[in-house]
C-alpha cells in the first residue's frame, strides 16, 4: 500500500509537471533510494527521491522537464545525487539542456558517468551558451574525464565556475585543464580539491602565463591527512598565496610570473625554497612590472639564495614591499640585499628608487658586523626606504643599535623602524641615543619596540610620547625673524682691469705687504710667490684670502682676457654684499717696452670697468649703497719724472669722476704704485684695510647664522677629506643635526618653508661671497677660488669647435659636449683634472655651465635637448650682408633700442647670447610659426617667422645699442607687429636695470642694409615722431612727413636727404593709438566748453573698426595683369587699412572742427565781454610771463610774492588770436594779495582753454607754445581732477572708433552740463569783471591809458569790426591784411 501510494506521488508530480501547474526554480534528483517520492522544500525548490524500483521514471521527468513551458521558464537550478548515467539519459538531459535557456547551475554529486558518457555530457558543454556554473563532486571523472571537460571549455564561452572536489584528476587531467585556461578567457572561477598537490602547478602556472582574471582554489588532501590549501589566486585584490609546493613547482610558477601583470602581491610564507628557485625568482624581479610586495618569510632561504633576490633588485622598478624575516642567511646576505638600497659616493645613483618597506631577521639570521655596516651605510645614503623591519635578532649588540639611530640622524626617508623581539635593544644608553635621534629627526613616526628588554622594562613610555610630540604641528612661526643681526666678518676686494695690467702681481704683493708685518720669517718664506707664477698670465678668476683681526678679506681677480668677460656678470656681488672695487689700469702699452699709454687709452680701460661696474649695479632691485671704487695706475716705476702723459691722464680721470658721480662712489685718490714693490703698494694696503672695515660697517647686517655657518662648513670640508663641493642632501643634513634654527622639528611642519629658510640663508652666503650656489644646481662650492679658477679657467677656454663633428651653428649634442668635457678636464694638469672628477660628473659641468649661460639648452622642456654654445659661433661681419627676399612690393622696417643712459651704462657682455637662445625658445613655442628658420652669428640673429626676414643685430664698441631690421611681403603693420609683440618684448625681459628707448629707422638704411656705424644717425625717436603728429592738425596728420639727413661716411655720399610719410614709419596700431590720444585732448576741451552732443552721430559710427573684413574690399586697381592673385591681395590689403585709417582721420576732422568752433566761439565772448567798460579802452586778452635763463615761462598760477612778472597781450583777432611779437609788454614788480583775488580765476580759466587749445595744436595763441615746455604737466595742473579721470575712461576703449567714445562720453555728461552752464556762466562774468577793471586800473598806474601808450608798448591798436560793430585790439599785421574787415577807432 505504501509502495502504491509512492509511485502515485511521482506520478503527480510528473502530471504536475505536464499540466504546469509547478512554478520551480530548483529541482534536486536523489536516486537509489530507500524509497520514492517528492518533497517541496520551498514553493520554488523541490527534491524528488527515486528507489531502485522506481528508476524508469528518471527519464520520464526529463523528458517532461524538457517540454514544459512554464519549467523551461522558471528552472534555473539542477542538481543530481548518487545517478549512474547512461548514454540515453544523458541524451535526454542534452534535450532539457537545450530547450531551457534559463537553467545556469548543474550540479553532479556521487555520479558515475562511463566514458562514452563523460564524452557525452563534454559535447552538451561545448553545444551549451547558457550555463555559467558546474560542479562535480566525488564523480570519479579522473584524468579521463578532466580531458573531456577541458576540450569542452576550450569551445564553451559561456561557463564562469568549474569546480571539482574530491577527485583525482592527476597531473595529466591538470596539464589537459591547463592547456584550456590558455584557450579560455571566460571561466571566473576554478576550484581542484585533489588527493595530490601537484595538480595545482600546472593550474596556476597556466593562469598566470595568460595573465588570466581568475580566481582560483587548490585544495589537497595526500595521503589520508587533513585537507589543507595549497595554491590561491584572488583577482578582486590581485594576490597570489601559495601554500604548500615543491621546489619543481615553485619554480613553474616562478617562471610564469615573469610576464604576468595581474600578480600585485605574492605570499610564500612558510614554503622551503632553495637557491634553484631565487636563481628563477631574480628574473621575475627584472622583468615583472607589476609585482607591488612579496612575503618570502620562513623560507629556509640562505645566502646564496638572498644574494640572487638582491640581484633582481638592482633591475626591479616596480616592487615596494619585501619580507625576508624568519630565514636562515647572515651578514653577507644582509650586505648584498641592503647593496640596492645603498649609495656608496656622493655622485652614485640609488640602483633601486621604488623599494619602500624590507624585513628581515630572526633566529637564524646571523647579521654580524659585515650585516651591520651594510646597515648602517644604507640608513645614512638611502632617500626612499620608508619601513624597516629587523625581527628577533639575537646578534647585534647594544653598542650595534646605538650606531643604527645615530645613523638615522641624517635619513629623512624612514617612517616606520621594526626591532620588535631584538635582544640587544636595552640599556640608558641606547634610549638616551633614540630620545636625541628623535630631537634631531622628527620624520619617524613609530618605531615597535615589542618584545624587546627595553619595552619589557617599562622605559619605553618616554619614547612614545616623544613620537607623539613630533606628531603635532609646530604653531607658525619665523624662525629668521628673531634671529639676532650681526655686522658681517667677510669682504671682497674685486680687482678689474685690463690683461697685462699687473692685477696678479698686485694681489700678491699686497699679501706680501700685510703678511710681513704679522708673520715670522718662515711664514713670510712660505707666503711668497713662485716667480714662474708672476710671469704667467693669469687663467680664470683667482681668489686670494687673508685674514685682519676677526675680518676676513678675499681679493677676486677678475681675468682680463676678453673670453672671460661673459662671467665677470656671475661674479658680480649681489645686493648688500660687502664689496668694493680696485680698477686696475697699466701707464704703458705692453710690460716688455716702454711705449705709455696715451690718456685716452686709459680713459677707455676705466670707463669699460666703470660702466659695468654701474650696469650690473642697476640690476639689483634696490641699492643700499653705491660701488665704492678706487683706481690705481701700475707701473709708475718706468715713467720718467715729471710727465706730462700722467698729469693728462690724472686729468681724463678726474673728467671720468666727474661724469659717474651719483653712479660711483670714487675715492678720490688715484694710486700710482710699482705692483712688485711692497713699500710702493703699502698705502694701497693700508686703503685697502681701511676701506673694508667701512664698507663692513655700511653694508646690511646679517643673521648671525651666517657668521656661524662659514665656520661649520668649514669644520664639514675638514671631516670629509676637504672636498671642495657639497651636495644639497648634504647640506641638508647639516642644518638638520647642527643648526637648531633650520631644524625640522615635526614631520607635520611646513617642509617646503623651512626648505626655503634653508636656501636663502644659501643664497646669503652666495652673496657675501663665501661660497657659490645656485637653486638648479643642486650643490654648493664650498672652495670658490678652485671653482672660479680651476673649473671655469677650463670651462671657458674649451675648444669645443675642433672636437666637435656638428655643424658650426652654435649647437652641440649634450653627449658629444660631455665627452669634451671629460677629454679636456681629465688633461695631465697638475692637481685638477682628477680632483674635478672626484666630486662632480660631466653631467653636473653641464648644468653648472647652462646656470652660468657658458651654453644653452635650445629646448628647455626635453632634457635631451641639443646645446647652444655661443663660442662656437663665427663673427659674420666680414661676409657680404642682403636680404634673402628682393621683391619690389617688399616692405622695410625698423627699430633701433639704445640705452638710455649709454654714457654711464651698457649691454654686459653675457646679454646678447642669452637673448639668441631666449629668442630662439620663444619663436620655437609659437604655435603659428610654421616652419620658422632661426640662425646665429657672433652678433647677430636672423629669423624668418611666416615670410617676415628680421635681423637682430648687436650695435656700439660696448654694445649699447640693439637693431631690429625687417623685410616681407607683407603689408607694414603685420611686419611692425612681429617687431613689437615677439622681439622688443624679449629684448625688454633681459635687461633689467636698462631703459631702452626704442628709435624709427629709416627704411632706406634697412632696405641698403647701410653699415650701423652710418644708419644709427638715421632714428628718430618713437615718442617724437608720434608727439609731432600730436602737434598738427588733423587734416595734415596722413600726409605727414618726416625728413631724413643725408649720409656721408669718409666724405663719400652714401645716401642723399630724403622724406617718408609717417604712415609709412609707423603700424596702424601706433596711427590709432596716437588718434585716440587726440581723441582724449578734444574730450577734455568738450568737457571744459560744455558742448551739448549732436543728434546725428551716424559719421562717428560709421568710422571702420579694427577688425579684419578684407572680403568686404574689392580690388578697383587697373592694369595689373592676370593671374598676379599675390599682388591683388596685397594691394587689398594696403587699400583697406589705408581707407581705415582716412574714415577715422574723417571722424576726428569732424570731431575737432565742431570743438573747434566753439572753442572760438567762447574765447571770442571773452574778448568781446562787457564792452560797456569805458568802451574797451584796454585790451582783454593778457597774460603774464617770468624770464628765466634766456626764456619766457608762461605763468600759469598766481601766488602772493612773486615778482619780476611783465603784463603781455593777445592780438584778438577773431580766429587768430596770437602772441604779438616783440611786445615790450608793462613790468609788475609784485603780486600782492589784492591782484591774486582779482586775477587768479581768470588765469586758472583763461590758461586752461589756453592749454587745452595749444595740446590739440588749435593755434588759439600762435607762438605761446614754446612757453609752455611741459604741456602734460599744465595740463595736469590746470584740468580738474575728476575731468581727467572721465577722459582717461572715455578714450579707454580701443576697439571702438575714438570719434564715437567722444560722442557718447559728451552724451552721458549732458544732464550735468547743463545743470553746470548757469552756474559756470555766473562765475565767469564776475571773474572777468574784476579782472578786466584790476588792468585798467592798472595800466593808469602805469600811465599806459591812451591808445598811443598800449600801441607802443603792447603793438596793439584799437579797431571796430565792419559787420557786427564788436570792438578788438589787433596787431598791425592783421590792420592791414583785413582792411576791409576792421575800421580803425583810435582813443
Amino acid at each position: 500500500m505504501a509502495t502504491s501510494q509512492n509511485l502515485k506521488d511521482l506520478q503527480w508530480v510528473l502530471q504536475a509537471l505536464e499540466s504546469e501547474s509547478l512554478d520551480l526554480q530548483n529541482i534536486s534528483f536523489y536516486l537509489s533510494q530507500p524509497s520514492s517520492g517528492c518533497y517541496q522544500e520551498t514553493e520554488n525548490s523541490m527534491n524528488i527521491n527515486i528507489s531502485k524500483d522506481s528508476l524508469s521514471y528518471f527519464p520520464q521527468f526529463l523528458i517532461v522537464l524538457g517540454t514544459s513551458k512554464a519549467i523551461q521558464l522558471s528552472l534555473r537550478n539542477l542538481e543530481f545525487h548518487q545517478i549512474e548515467w547512461e548514454l540515453q539519459q544523458l541524451r535526454d538531459l542534452a534535450v532539457l539542456l537545450e530547450c531551457n535557456s534559463n537553467i545556469k547551475s548543474v550540479m553532479f554529486r556521487r555520479n558515475r558517468f562511463g566514458r562514452e558518457c563523460i564524452s557525452e555530457l563534454s559535447e552538451i558543454l561545448k553545444r551549451n551558451g547558457v550555463i555559467k556554473e558546474v560542479m562535480l563532486t566525488e564523480s570519479n571523472v579522473g584524468s579521463v574525464g578532466a580531458g573531456f571537460l577541458a576540450s569542452a571549455l576550450k569551445v564553451n564561452d559561456s561557463l564562469e565556475e568549474l569546480q571539482i572536489w574530491e577527485d583525482s584528476i592527476g597531473s595529466k587531467g591538470a596539464e589537459e585543464l591547463s592547456k584550456m585556461i590558455e584557450v579560455n578567457s571566460t571561466l571566473k572561477l576554478l576550484t581542484i580539491f585533489d588527493s595530490n598537490s601537484i595538480t595545482a602547478t600546472p593550474l596556476i602556472s597556466a593562469v598566470l602565463a595568460r595573465n588570466r582574471a581568475m580566481e582560483v582554489h587548490v585544495w589537497s588532501g595526500e595521503n589520508g591527512e587533513k585537507s589543507s590549501k595549497v595554491v590561491e589566486f584572488l583577482p578582486e585584490n590581485s594576490t597570489l598565496r601559495i601554500y604548500r609546493l615543491d621546489l619543481s613547482g615553485a619554480c613553474r610558477v616562478a617562471c610564469a610570473l615573469g610576464w604576468n601583470s595581474t600578480v600585485k602581491s605574492l605570499d610564500m610564507t612558510g614554503v622551503r625554497l632553495k637557491s634553484r628557485w631565487a636563481k628563477e625568482f631574480r628574473w621575475v624581479l627584472e622583468q615583472n612590472q607589476s609585482l607591488k610586495e612579496v612575503n618570502l618569510s620562513k623560507t629556509c632561504l640562505k645566502d646564496k639564495g638572498v644574494i640572487y633576490v638582491a640581484a633582481g633588485l638592482f633591475k626591479n622598478q616596480s616592487l615596494e614591499s619585501l619580507y625576508l624575516d624568519g630565514n636562515r642567511f647572515g651578514g653577507i646576505g644582509v650586505e648584498h640585499l641592503l647593496c640596492p638600497l645603498s649609495r656608496f659616493s656622493a655622485l652614485q645613483y640609488q640602483a633601486n628608487i621604488t623599494l619602500k618597506s624590507v624585513t628581515f631577521g630572526g633566529g637564524r639570521t646571523k647579521i654580524g658586523r659585515e650585516g651591520l655596516a651594510a646597515i648602517l651605510q644604507m640608513l645614512t645614503s638611502n632617500e626612499t626606504l620608508t619601513r624597516l623591519g629587523i625581527y628577533d635578532d639575537e646578534s647585534l649588540r647594544p653598542d650595534d643599535f646605538v650606531k643604527l639611530f645615530r645613523s638615522l640622524e641624517k635619513n629623512a626617508s624612514l617612517r616606520h623602524l621594526s626591532l620588535q623581539g631584538c635582544k640587544g635593544v636595552q640599556g640608558e644608553f641606547l634610549l638616551q641615543t633614540i630620545m636625541e635621534t628623535l630631537q634631531v629627526n622628527p620624520w619617524i613616526e613609530d618605531i615597535d619596540l615589542s618584545r624587546t628588554p627595553l619595552q619589557n622594562s617599562g622605559k619605553t613610555d618616554g619614547l612614545y610620547q616623544r613620537l607623539g610630540q613630533n606628531g603635532k604641528a609646530e604653531p607658525e612661526t619665523d624662525l629668521l625673524k628673531d634671529m639676532p643681526l650681526t655686522v658681517p666678518k667677510s669682504c671682497r676686494v674685486f680687482f678689474c682691469g685690463q690683461e697685462y695690467a699687473g692685477k696678479t702681481t698686485l694681489c700678491n704683493t699686497i699679501l706680501q705687504s700685510f703678511y710681513s708685518s704679522k708673520l715670522p720669517l718662515v711664514d713670510q718664506v712660505r707666503s711668497l710667490v713662485n716667480p714662474v707664477e708672476q710671469a704667467v698670465r693669469t687663467v680664470g678668476v683667482k681668489i686670494k684670502t687673508f685674514k685682519d683681526d676677526d675680518t676676513n678679506i678675499s681679493i677676486w681677480n677678475l681675468a682680463g682676457q676678453h673670453e672671460f668677460y661673459s662671467l665677470h656678470d656671475l661674479m658680480f656681488p649681489g645686493h648688500g654684499s660687502a664689496s668694493f672695487f680696485l680698477i686696475v689700469s697699466s701707464l704703458f702699452r705692453k710690460t716688455n717696452n716702454r711705449e705709455p699709454k696715451n690718456a685716452m687709452e686709459i680713459e677707455e680701460d676705466l670707463q669699460y670697468w666703470l660702466r659695468f661696474i654701474v650696469s650690473n649695479s642697476k640690476r639689483a632691485v634696490q641699492q643700499c649703497m653705491l660701488p665704492n671704487v678706487t683706481i690705481v695706475l701700475t707701473h709708475y716705476d718706468k715713467v720718467n719724472q715729471p710727465s706730462q702723459n700722467l698729469l693728462v691722464a690724472v686729468n681724463s680721470i678726474q673728467m671720468l669722476r666727474d661724469k659717474f658721480q651719483g653712479f660711483v662712489d670714487f675715492y678720490p685718490t688715484v694710486f700710482t704704485v710699482d705692483a712688485r714693490s711692497s713699500a710702493s703698494v703699502s698705502k694701497l694696503t693700508h686703503h685697502l684695510l681701511t676701506t673694508s672695515r667701512t664698507v663692513l660697517q655700511r653694508v646690511p647686517r646679517i643673521y648671525q647664522l651666517c657668521n656661524d655657518l662659514m665656520q661649520m662648513l668649514s669644520d664639514w670640508r675638514s671631516e670629509n677629506y676637504n672636498k671642495p663641493a657639497m651636495q644639497w642632501k648634504e647640506f641638508d643634513e647639516l642644518c638638520q643635526v647642527k643648526i637648531p634654527s633650520l631644524r625640522i622639528r615635526s614631520r607635520h611642519d611646513n617642509r617646503p618653508k623651512m626648505e626655503k629658510r634653508r636656501r636663502a640663508v644659501a643664497t646669503c652666503l652666495h652673496h657675501i661671497g663665501e661660497l657659490i650656489y645656485f637653486d638648479e644646481l643642486g650643490f654648493l662650492i664650498l672652495d670658490c677660488e678652485w671653482f672660479c679658477g680651476d673649473v671655469l679657467g677650463q670651462l671657458i677656454r674649451l675648444d669645443v669647435r675642433k672636437q666637435s663633428s656638428s655643424e658650426n651653428n652654435g649647437f652641440i649634442s649634450r653627449k658629444d659636449l660631455e665627452k669634451i668635457l671629460r677629454g679636456s678636464l681629465q688633461s695631465p694638469i697638475p692637481g685638477m683634472g682628477s680632483k674635478i672628477f672626484d666630486n662632480l660628473e660631466a653631467s653636473d659641468l653641464v648644468r653648472m655651465m647652462l646656470k652660468l649661460e657658458l651654453c644653452y639648452q635650445q629646448d628647455p622642456s626635453d632634457p635631451n635637448s641639443l646645446l647652444f654654445i655661443p663660442s662656437l659661433l663665427e663673427e659674420g661681419r666680414g661676409k657680404p650682408q642682403r636680404w634673402q627676399l628682393s621683391r619690389p612690393e617688399c616692405v622695410f622696417a625698423g627699430r633701433h633700442l639704445e640705452c638710455d643712459d649709454s654714457s654711464h651704462m651698457f649691454l654686459t657682455p653675457g646679454f646678447f647670447p642669452r637673448l639668441q637662445v631666449h629668442l630662439h625658445n620663444k619663436v620655437i613655442a609659437l604655435k603659428s610659426q610654421h616652419g620658422a628658420t632661426y640662425s646665429l652669428e657672433k652678433h647677430l640673429i636672423s629669423i624668418n617667422i611666416n615670410g617676415i626676414y628680421i635681423r637682430v643685430e648687436l650695435g656700439g664698441q660696448l654694445g649699447y645699442y640693439i637693431d631690429v631690421l625687417a623685410c616681407s611681403t607683407k603689408n607694414l603693420t603685420e611686419t611692425l607687429r612681429v617687431i613689437q609683440q615677439l622681439i622688443i618684448p624679449a629684448i625688454h625681459s633681459l635687461c633689467h636695470g636698462i631703459t631702452l628707448t626704442e628709435n624709427v629707422m629709416r627704411p632706406e638704411c634697412v632696405r641698403n642694409l647701410t653699415p650701423p656705424r652710418c644708419r644709427k644717425i638715421q632714428c628718430v625717436s618713437l615718442q617724437q615722431l608720434k608727439q609731432a603728429l600730436l602737434s598738427v592738425p588733423a587734416d595734415s596728420m596722413y600726409d605727414y612727413q618726416h625728413t631724413w639727413d643725408p649720409i656721408s661716411d669718409f666724405g663719400r655720399q652714401i645716401m642723399g636727404a630724403g622724406f617718408d610719410f609717417a604712415r609709412d614709419l609707423l603700424s596702424d596700431d601706433d596711427f590709432r593709438e596716437v588718434l585716440h590720444r587726440r581723441y582724449h585732448d578734444l574730450y577734455n576741451l568738450a568737457q571744459e566748453l560744455q558742448i551739448p552732443p549732436e543728434s546725428d552721430t551716424d559719421g562717428a559710427e560709421n568710422t571702420i573698426s579694427t577688425s579684419d573684413e578684407l572680403a568686404t574690399v574689392e580690388p578697383t586697381f587697373g592694369g595689373i595683369a592676370k593671374g598676379v592673385e599675390v599682388v591683388l591681395q596685397r594691394l587689398k590689403i594696403i587699400e583697406q587699412e589705408i581707407r581705415d585709417l582716412k574714415q577715422e582721420i574723417q571722424g576726428l576732422r569732424y570731431y575737432e572742427h565742431r570743438l573747434l568752433a566753439e572753442l572760438h566761439r567762447k574765447v571770442n565772448y571773452l574778448v568781446t565781454y562787457n564792452v560797456q567798460i569805458e568802451e574797451r579802452k584796454v585790451p582783454n586778452m593778457f597774460y603774464f610771463v617770468r624770464t628765466e635763463n634766456y626764456s619766457r615761462r608762461l605763468i600759469t598760477n598766481m601766488v602772493p610774492g612773486m615778482n619780476a612778472l611783465r603784463l603781455h597781450m593777445l592780438c584778438e583777432f577773431r580766429r587768430e588770436m596770437h602772441v604779438v611779437e616783440d611786445q615790450m609788454g608793462c613790468e609788475m614788480m609784485q603780486v600782492d594779495n589784492g591782484t591774486v583775488k582779482s586775477l587768479a580765476p581768470y588765469t586758472t580759466k583763461f590758461m586752461k582753454l589756453l592749454t587745452f587749445a595749444l595740446k590739440i595744436g588749435a593755434h588759439l595763441a600762435a607762438g605761446m607754445g614754446e612757453m609752455i615746455p611741459d604741456l602734460s604737466r599744465e595740463v595736469a595742473h590746470l584740468a580738474d581732477s575728476s575731468l581727467l579721470h572721465g577722459a582717461t575712461g572715455a578714450g579707454a576703449g580701443t576697439a571702438v572708433a575714438a570719434g564715437v567714445v567722444g560722442a557718447v562720453a559728451i552724451g552721458r555728461m549732458e544732464g550735468r552740463n547743463r545743470s553746470r552752464a548757469a552756474e559756470s556762466s555766473r562765475d565767469i562774468q564776475q571773474d572777468l569783471r574784476t579782472a578786466q577793471q584790476w588792468v585798467l586800473d592798472f595800466l593808469r598806474e602805469r600811465r599806459c591809458s591812451t591808445g598811443k601808450d598800449i600801441a607802443e608798448k603792447f603793438g596793439l591798436w584799437r579797431v571796430r569790426y565792419r559787420d557786427d560793430g564788436q570792438i578788438a585790439w589787433i596787431c598791425r599785421r592783421h590792420i592791414n591784411l583785413r582792411a576791409h574787415e576792421v575800421i580803425e577807432v583810435p582813443l
